[in-house]
């Protein structure tokens, strides 16, 4: 092989080296640049607080899981529930472990001090679930009786403000209500769509007409992180004007008309 032919092939091997390199360091930075792009939002909650989390076979489903799957959505972004204590919840945000507390969470100052809150997704009420025949006919006659309230919830803060009150903590919203069905307690204090699933589910037990309180639900956040505050507010925003999100509530509360 003379020296002519043997420059050229070396010349043409290092061009199809080159390419191949470039064809795979484009492709690697894409793949990378995909990744990038397409972040994971996590979701801390406690799925034991139906119709707004709860668990359906292997899923957790309800208002606020396909809610904040519909931001997600909106936002380009794919999505995670990770369930826990409600009492997790907000510690889990705060360390960064998750992006988002959707729980059914009110807005207090006590949560404040600890999370940013998005614009209100919906509006509820705590209410007081007593058995049927009970003395007690309103949030008033709760004084210096046994309340039973879900662990770290605006029920269980409120609850401390009944005078006289021995209030009972559980982990989750049934285990209260069984307390009650049990005799344990007088009475049990919760938010108001929860409660109708769990007086459904049991006999023997109503809840009061006067409501405990009136509360708004909001997304917790990282204090620290002000982009997707604004980012999840521009969201909500959207699935409000859609009707996506008037559309996910009736799906799980029915209006009483129905």
């Amino acid at each position: 092989m003379n020296m002519k032919k043997l420059i050229s092939m070396l010349l043409i091997s290092a061009c199809v080296f080159s390419m191949a390199a470039c064809g795979s360091k484009d492709q690697g930075d894409k793949e990378d640049a995909d990744k990038e792009e397409k972040q994971t939002l996590i979701m801390a909650t406690n799925a034991e607080f139906p119709p707004y989390e709860f668990h359906e076979g292997d899923d957790i489903v309800g208002i606020d899981a396909e809610m904040a799957a519909a931001v997600a959505e909106e936002l380009g972004m794919d999505f995670q529930i990770e369930d826990m204590a409600f009492a997790s919840i907000i510690p889990a945000v705060d360390s960064g472990k998750a992006d988002i507390g959707v729980a059914g969470m009110t807005v207090t100052e006590d949560r404040l001090q600890n999370v940013n809150f998005s614009d209100t997704y919906a509006t509820a009420t705590q209410v007081v679930i007593v058995k049927e025949g009970s003395a007690i006919a309103g949030p008033d006659d709760l004084t210096g009786k046994k309340v039973g309230v879900q662990l770290g919830t605006t029920g269980d803060i409120y609850a401390s403000d009944i005078k006289d009150a021995q209030v009972e903590q559980y982990n989750k919203g049934f285990e209260a209500v069984q307390a009650l069905t049990q005799e344990k307690i007088d009475a049990v204090v919760i938010d108001g769509e929860p409660a109708k699933e769990f007086v459904r589910d049991a006999e023997g037990l109503k809840i009061l007409d006067e409501a405990f309180t009136e509360e708004e639900y909001a997304i917790a956040i990282a204090k620290d992180n002000e982009e997707l505050l604004e980012k999840i507010n521009g969201a909500l925003a959207a699935l409000k004007e859609s009707g996506k999100l008037d559309e996910i509530v009736a799906k799980y509360i029915k209006s009483d008309a129905e």
